[in-house]
């Protein structure tokens, strides 16, 4: 007795269609396939982005302070030089809170860094 194995000399009867078939189930056995509805079914419209927003600059000589709509969309705490064509620049810095104000079409109010022994309040009111 041999302690070998014997392999069988016939072959299975699997036709290509049959082979093509089971790798192809073979492959998708690990997929996952969703079905959405991509035409449209939610009923809420998109809404617009927010428009730019310039502010009024209180005691002004030049100033120019806009918040873009990009911005305020973007929700993160921002930075601006209102120097505009005023000889010397202020920061003024809005908070993601003020942003949020904004989207909700508040008014936001907000003092800028103190250059030049002074500074100004900024306001801006979407419309």
């Amino acid at each position: 007795m041999s302690n070998g194995i014997r392999l069988d000399d016939r072959r299975p009867s699997l036709t290509r269609r049959e082979f093509t078939l089971e790798a192809a189930l073979a492959v998708l056995a690990g997929c996952v396939i969703t079905i959405s509805d991509a035409c449209g079914g939610s009923k809420t419209a998109p809404t617009a982005p927010p428009a730019d927003i310039t502010g009024s600059v209180a005691d002004n000589h030049g100033h120019t302070a806009v918040i873009t709509g990009a911005q305020i969309t973007a929700g993160n705490a921002v930075s601006l030089n209102i120097q505009g064509q005023a000889t010397h620049a202020h920061t003024l810095s809005l908070t993601q809170g003020d942003l949020g104000t904004l989207k909700n079409r508040q008014p936001v109010s907000s003092t800028s860094s103190t250059d030049s022994f002074h500074s100004h309040v900024v306001t801006f009111t979407p419309v």
